[in-house]
């Protein structure tokens, strides 16, 4: 592989990583915050181990999320030096707030929150968590306003071969942001949500601290399907706007080759021949991809040979049509686990509203919610996936194609190196995280004076977390 395949297969690696800590510190700030909040108001002493229990695992995920985001920006820089030359005065903007602003915001008050505990008033202490919370979301917000300058560029102009913004406020009032926002935020809440459930559905059958967990599992569960629910709504807006943006994608992600009947239907699974530009095998739901599109039964949406036809005619010869293979799983990943997380959410509500999380006749569906943990961290990469690869050949939408991009001076052994030592030390963090995870939920809550504490098996053994 070249250069180019190199640095897109590091940074995807790298991003994707990356990713599956991200929505878990949003998510679960925001529901640690709610615990706290509850111990507050109450005064239960209960809610309050509660939050430390979930406040070590938000640790242990944000020292792992922040190691592995440093890499990310040092990519912009070594192996797509011509992009950033060409979009650094719009992207150096929003990334610069993120790191200066909403980082530095989110880790001070976490360090206040941490050594804050019986010294800080209540209520301002709480007020932390909550700051850490925000900040969070704030760093999610300037991130993918950066991106979706990519996805749509807006507020800029061409001066010397260079993008220069020219309006700030059209990049954060960008159209392609406010569609992905919601989204990635209602994602990060069911991550945090499914994550907090599927522990506290392990404690609940090892029959280990069951007040406590039963707690928590009901804000998890309660949370998990209001967010999961609100994600596919807010991902319905995405589609629509997708086939008025970037049809070229939508139409990947269906793998619609020619522009469809008024009727048009929503494959659910396709054999795709990407040589003869069809499909061998389609199966399909009428006119569901009208609706998701118009939210009407009636309405074509274009096809990509068409699309192709107008890119050449708009930007010269080349081929524009993305890997559709990719693009259309992907797509169908994420929808078929954002689904499952609806459903598994809603059976696990009603199974806490009428009190049968104990019940022998229900141990097989909290089985089930242990590995639902990865269903939305299945969803979050697939979906990232979808957006990055349908936008392809090009690296900002319109402007710039990704081999445009790539470092000059940067050798295909240079890249493979990083590549491989990358992802070699990725695992390693990866293995030490999931340890100290499975041996905090071994542990349980723990009150001050360590008087509370989870009943292991004789062939279990204790470990600190951290």
């Amino acid at each position: 592989m070249d250069t180019l395949d190199l640095s897109r297969w590091q940074f995807a690696i790298t991003t994707v990583y990356h990713y599956l800590f991200v929505p878990l510190s949003v998510g679960l700030a925001y529901l640690i915050a709610v615990l706290q909040t509850i111990y507050v108001i109450k005064g239960d002493e209960k809610y309050k181990q509660l939050t430390k229990f979930w406040g070590t695992m938000f640790l242990l995920n944000f020292a792992v999320g922040v190691v592995t985001g440093i890499i990310q920006e040092f990519q912009f820089g070594m192996n797509w030096a011509d992009y950033s030359r060409f979009v650094g005065a719009v992207f150096g903007g929003p990334l610069a707030v993120e790191a200066l602003v909403s980082f530095f915001l989110e880790s001070t008050f976490l360090g206040i929150w941490i050594f804050g505990w019986d010294r800080l008033p209540k209520k301002i202490h709480l007020l932390c968590i909550w700051l850490v919370a925000i900040a969070a979301t704030l760093s999610a917000l300037w991130i993918l306003s950066a991106n979706s300058f990519m996805q749509n560029p807006v507020g800029y102009e061409i001066v010397n071969g260079r993008a220069e913004m020219t309006d700030f406020f059209a990049l954060l009032g960008n159209e392609k942001l406010w569609n992905a926002f919601p989204h990635v935020i209602y994602g990060a809440l069911a991550t945090g949500a499914f994550f907090m459930v599927g522990i506290s559905a392990y404690k609940i059958l090892r029959k280990q601290q069951v007040e406590f967990f039963k707690s928590s599992f009901t804000l998890g569960i309660i949370v998990a399907l209001i967010s999961s629910v609100l994600t596919a709504t807010a991902g319905h807006s995405q589609a629509q706007y997708l086939v008025e943006k970037q049809p070229m994608k939508m139409a990947a992600a269906e793998a619609l080759w020619e522009t469809s009947p008024e009727n048009a239907p929503l494959s659910i699974f396709a054999v795709i021949d990407t040589e003869n530009k069809e499909n061998k095998f389609n199966i399909e739901i009428p006119y569901l991809l009208s609706v998701m599109s118009y939210n009407k039964l009636s309405g074509s949406l274009t096809g990509m040979n068409e699309l192709q036809q107008q890119s050449v005619e708009q930007y010269g010869e080349g081929d524009y049509i993305p890997p559709v293979k990719t693009t259309y799983w992907s797509f169908r990943i994420m929808v078929y686990a954002g689904v499952l997380m609806i459903v598994l959410a809603l059976v696990g509500t009603l199974l806490m509203v009428k009190n049968k999380l104990e019940s022998n006749k229900w141990r097989f569906f909290l089985k089930w919610l242990l590995p639902a943990v990865f269903l939305p961290y299945i969803a979050n990469s697939a979906g990232w996936i979808m957006a990055e690869v349908g936008r392809q050949p090009w690296i900002v939408n319109g402007l710039q194609k990704t081999e445009a991009g790539v470092s000059p001076l940067v050798t295909p052994g240079t890249v493979l190196t990083s590549l491989i030592g990358f992802t070699v030390v990725y695992g390693i963090l990866m293995a030490v995280f999931i340890y100290l995870v499975l041996n905090t939920t071994k542990k349980g809550v723990q009150d001050d004076s360590h008087e509370i504490h989870a009943k292991p098996k004789d062939k279990d053994i204790e470990f600190s977390a951290i």
